[in-house]
């Protein structure tokens, strides 16, 4: 029988969607300059299974999450589209949309805090 792993919750002063948003924009720079370097070796987006580990959440959690960022209708309503979530080859991987990356630039430019994030 598999032990269960809790993980410790997010800081409340600072909404995951925030986490989220800011680790996938980290990556995102990352990717482009590795791809600067090194164009065959591109890649795009974060599995999701990655970013449950670096922002120590389940990937359940961030499903949830994920899915109100997105562009999913939930209750009739869409949503931002700051990401989209997609299978590629066998595994879930998310990636920020441009839209998201101005969000994440716009948070980071307004110092965080006094925004929410």
């Amino acid at each position: 029988m598999q032990q269960r792993v809790h993980l410790p919750p997010m800081p409340e002063e600072e909404p995951l969607a925030c986490h989220i948003l800011r680790a996938l924009a980290e990556d995102a720079a990352q990717q482009a300059d590795e791809t600067a370097r090194s164009p065959a070796s591109a890649t795009t987006g974060m599995s999701l299974p990655r970013l449950a580990k670096r922002l120590n959440q389940s990937a359940s959690v961030l499903v949830r999450e994920l899915t109100h960022l997105s562009d999913a209708a939930l209750a009739g309503q869409r949503g931002p589209g700051w990401v989209r979530v997609v299978q590629s080859q066998g595994r879930w991987v998310v990636n920020i949309t441009a839209e998201g990356l101005a969000v994440a630039r716009e948070l980071a430019a307004e110092g965080g805090a006094e925004s929410g994030c």
